[in-house]
């Protein structure tokens, strides 16, 4: 699914026009990733937490060349899914 199939599911679900459920999206989206991007952590109760974290410097090697290279440290965007979306995707065995 991309957005345009995301869009046209939440404006069906919404009853809403394709406009208005693509600028809410939009919108949302917008705002998670400037809330992560200055360090802040998005909780969606049921569904996940989008936050920033810390990937620590490290040796690699240049494919090409196979010689080593020092890759520098930085912050990466990450996803922790929630209960409630893991349960839906793999229900748990009763």
């Amino acid at each position: 699914m991309n957005k345009g199939d995301l869009v046209d599911k939440v404006a069906q679900k919404a009853t809403v026009t394709k406009k208005q459920a693509d600028a809410v999206l939009t919108a949302t989206l917008e705002a998670i990733m400037e809330a992560v991007s200055q360090g802040d952590k998005v909780t969606l109760v049921g569904f996940g937490s989008f936050e920033s974290r810390d990937r620590q410097a490290r040796e690699g090697r240049n494919p090409k060349t196979g010689e080593k290279m020092e890759i520098k440290a930085t912050k990466v965007p990450a996803f922790s899914a929630g209960k409630l979306f893991k349960d839906k995707v793999s229900p748990p065995e009763s």
